[in-house]
């Protein structure tokens, strides 16, 4: 019995082996014209590449852009050859699967490197939209600098001591930017307080006009002047104007050359910023009067 079982095993085993070899010496010619065509799509993919490579640059100047469209020209024809290859060797079933295969296998993939997938996804959507290019100055979540590399991944920005910070495009589409090249105007604000015995409208009619000294003023932009409140010792404004910013060291030039001039002016004109003053009463319940003090 275990003698015809074993026999039995053999002659299949040796029948399916003969059927795969005649199969596959059926299709010889068939696999070789499927290799020829992948040899060929190939070869074509190149010369798409190559071609797109120097027209594309003519349409839109997104190095981002233009770099994934030349990926997935690539890409793109080298897997219609591999379609067709697989089509003329027989393996219709086999390209149904692959491609559902490929469905499953991206939402595996999806859920496992969700992280990575939402860096490339937002990649391809910077690269589209362009909230910024390279050389823009931005600002985001505390770093602040030159934008000198975007890929599909991550940004890279450079920051004005030097640093290079490297962050996912993720955060850079989805959280709070600040691009200084798209809003080439920014308003420096210089709080200072006078004395109680200087004269209020003096005093704002000789900021304005000096402060008009400063460099890179906004043209047709008017100096705001705004007294606000009454403080301990002084009588508290606020001198406002505009500057053109880059997002460099101009706003804190401009700051710099503000608070000089403001000095400068008051001295000239002998007005006074306060220190505070503290009134100190000796004479309170459970205190001593302070000639009292000097006599002791």
């Amino acid at each position: 019995m275990n003698n015809i079982n074993i026999e039995t095993t053999l002659k299949l085993i040796g029948d399916t082996l003969t059927n795969w070899y005649e199969a596959v010496v059926v299709h010889i010619p068939n696999i070789i014209i499927a290799l020829c065509i992948l040899l060929v799509f190939r070869k074509i993919a190149k010369t798409l590449k190559k071609t797109a490579a120097r027209y594309i640059p003519r349409i839109s100047d997104n190095k981002s852009v233009n770099s994934l469209a030349l990926h997935s020209i690539s890409i793109g024809t080298t897997l219609i050859g591999a379609f067709f290859a697989l089509e003329v060797v027989g393996l219709d079933k086999a390209v149904t699967s692959l491609l559902a295969g490929a469905g499953v296998l991206g939402i595996a993939l999806g859920f496992a490197f969700q992280e990575i997938a939402s860096n490339f996804i937002s990649g391809i959507l910077i690269a589209l939209s362009e909230p910024y290019k390279l050389g823009d100055i931005v600002q985001i979540d505390g770093t602040h600098g030159e934008v000198t590399d975007i890929e599909l991944r991550i940004t890279t920005i450079t920051t004005f001591d030097g640093l290079e910070v490297f962050i996912p495009n993720k955060d850079m589409f989805t959280k709070p930017l600040i691009n200084y090249t798209r809003t080439p105007k920014r308003r420096v604000d210089i709080p200072v307080g006078i004395s109680y015995g200087d004269q209020l409208p003096k005093v704002e009619e000789l900021l304005k006009k000096t402060l008009e000294q400063v460099n890179n003023l906004v043209p047709g932009r008017d100096i705001e002047f705004f007294y606000t409140e009454f403080g301990d010792s002084s009588i508290n404004f606020t001198v406002r104007y505009w500057i053109n910013y880059r997002g460099r060291v101009e706003y804190l030039q401009a700051r710099h050359e503000g608070i000089k001039l403001i000095k400068q002016a008051f001295d000239q004109n002998d007005i006074t910023i306060p220190f505070p003053i503290r009134t100190l009463d000796f004479g309170i319940k459970g205190g001593t009067e302070l000639k009292a003090q000097l006599n002791h």
